[in-house]
């Protein structure tokens, strides 16, 4: 494998423990309005909701639509399916901009630092632009370039997205590479021709995680943190 141009990241669960800053959003905010209810369930259901919403996008059936505003979609969803709603505007807005405030994994800020030194990093995510800005202040994750699902108008796992970033970079697919903890994300970056690097995170979904934080295909690196893939290429 020739040694990569750039970096691109997936973001929700590769680089962020979106699960764990979710719950605890979704708790602190409950015990501020006296609502009990399992906090992890719905976060999981959040999540569950994410990949259908899109794909409605990516279908055509609904018009381009923004991660935050199918989130919020989502959540109102769910409010009522947990009877802790009805929540209004502010309650909505609150809860959705708790996706632009997840905590990164331990390893992830010190090794885009390293990464830094040897290619363009950036994230390649289904989060918008706006939203990618968030979590990079808030977090000082050092990219040399954002992207954002509303740049290229499709969510993954459309070629518009993994296509569409290599040639904003003016790279070939092959000196391009996704690092991400999930295969499918990997699969898909591969069959347009990047080349891929799979981060395990044992603990994205909780203890459901399970066989999902283990590679399932022919990656061109397999690393347990970002340090590790900045090992990998001499960063």
């Amino acid at each position: 494998m020739v040694t990569p141009r750039a970096v691109l990241f997936d973001v929700f669960g590769t680089l962020v423990d979106w699960r764990g800053s979710v719950i605890a959003g979704l708790s602190a905010f409950g015990a501020a309005r006296g609502i009990t209810a399992d906090w992890a369930e719905i976060a999981d259901g959040w999540r569950r909701a994410y990949r259908p919403s899109m794909d409605r996008v990516r279908r055509g059936m609904v018009p381009w639509t923004i991660l935050d505003d199918l989130h919020r979609d989502a959540l109102m969803e769910i409010a009522r399916r947990h009877d802790i709603g009805p929540l209004d505007d502010d309650d909505c807005e609150q809860l959705v901009s708790l996706w632009h405030r997840l905590a990164p994994w331990p390893d992830v800020v010190a090794g885009l630092g390293r990464l830094k030194r040897v290619a363009i990093i950036g994230p390649l995510s289904n989060g918008h632009l706006a939203l990618q800005v968030s979590l990079a202040k808030r977090n000082g994750f050092p990219w040399d370039v954002t992207f954002g699902a509303d740049i290229f108008r499709h969510y993954k796992p459309d070629a518009e997205v993994y296509l569409g970033a290599c040639d904003f970079l003016g790279l070939a697919p092959d000196e391009v590479m996704l690092a991400a903890a999930h295969n499918d994300d990997l699969a898909a970056a591969a069959s347009f021709g990047l080349t891929t690097a799979f981060i395990c995170r044992p603990a994205e979904h909780g203890p459901a995680t399970g066989d999902r934080a283990k590679p399932s295909g022919p990656w061109d690196i397999v690393a347990d943190s970002v340090g590790n893939l900045a090992d990998r290429l001499g960063g």
